[in-house]
């Protein structure tokens, strides 16, 4: 899996759970944030602030402005950093961000950083530089992803969301190359997400993450839902089928939009025709599937591109066949 493919789910799995994250992750400074005063993500500022510093190619990147606990009426910055792969100047890059972000702010900052890569032994969590007897040395708190896998016992038992994420984010990268496994892993990390007993909000969201980093072929998928569908339906707790079927929003967004791109690039009426009745399925179900014969019934390839182009703009199947009609 690219590096990416892993950048979004981790994004709004951060987003969604910040605090949660923090807290299973850095003990710490979760300790010395005044939650009760919120937090604010300042994305826009970060990238205003390293836009000229890039030192290599980012995972995610996240600022957030919090409260500190210390009976005083002062905000800090937290400067979160997931980083996928090995790279060289890392260490050298928090540095460069946490002297800028200092610079622009005038305020405390604290740099943490998530090691998702693979090398057990790539651990940087210090930059320093000397000449002539001035010194400059800045250290940071860092945990690396891998070394969960030797606590699997304590991670199936937390019911932070956070150990779903390390869970599923180890092994996704331990079955890149074994497909059968990583459905049985799949199918085991969801039904897990009821046995917890998380609310249905939260069972969606983390099979969002789970569905997102653990992609299977079709032919595996659709197994895999089967065996989701029948574990709901003995359980009496339809909450991600019901998700399935309604689509979640962004990965409904992002498959009409690849079903567009797919269809144009083919260009042919064949090509058109699957785009279509991709964005169908994804809009409107399997409801959207039983127009698709009057669709196949064109033979005009301009119509069938224009009837893909305008798709992601109705809101009904009548609006639908207003555009062919």
């Amino acid at each position: 899996m690219s590096n990416d493919e892993y950048d979004s789910p981790w994004k709004e799995a951060i987003e969604t759970y910040f605090q949660e994250c923090i807290e299973f992750f850095f003990p710490v400074a979760a300790e010395g944030i005044d939650w009760k005063g919120g937090y604010t993500f300042l994305d826009k500022e970060l990238q205003q602030v390293v836009r000229d510093a890039e030192l290599g190619q980012r995972f995610v990147d996240k600022l957030v402005q919090v409260w500190q606990r210390n009976g005083e009426e002062r905000w800090v910055l937290v400067h979160l950093e997931v980083q996928s792969y090995e790279e060289t100047n890392f260490a050298q890059r928090m540095y460069v961000y946490h002297y800028r972000l200092f610079d622009r702010y005038n305020r405390s900052i604290a740099s943490l950083a998530i090691l998702g890569d693979d090398r057990p032994t790539w651990k940087p969590n210090q930059f320093s530089d000397e000449l002539w007897g001035c010194e400059v040395k800045f250290k940071f708190p860092i945990v690396k992803l891998l070394e969960y896998s030797e606590q699997w016992g304590e991670l199936e038992a937390s019911s932070n969301p956070f150990a779903t994420v390390v869970m599923a984010h180890l092994k996704a990268k331990e079955t890149r190359q074994d497909n059968q496994s990583r459905k049985r892993w799949k199918l085991d990390l969801t039904k897990r997400l009821y046995e917890k007993g998380y609310q249905r909000e939260d069972i969606i969201n983390l099979f969002r993450f789970i569905d997102w980093v653990m992609k299977l072929p079709e032919e595996l998928e659709n197994s895999f839902w089967q065996e989701v569908t029948q574990y709901e339906d003995k359980n009496k707790m339809p909450y991600i089928t019901s998700v399935e079927r309604r689509g979640i929003a962004q990965g409904i967004a992002q498959g009409i939009e690849l079903g567009i791109e797919q269809g144009i690039e083919l260009g042919k009426r064949e090509g058109l025709l699957e785009g279509i009745e991709m964005v169908l399925e994804l809009k409107f179900g399997s409801e959207g599937l039983t127009i698709l014969q009057e669709v196949a019934q064109i033979q005009n390839v301009e119509i069938l591109r224009a009837i893909l182009t305008s798709i992601k703009t109705v809101n009904s199947l009548e609006e639908f066949r207003q555009i062919y009609q």
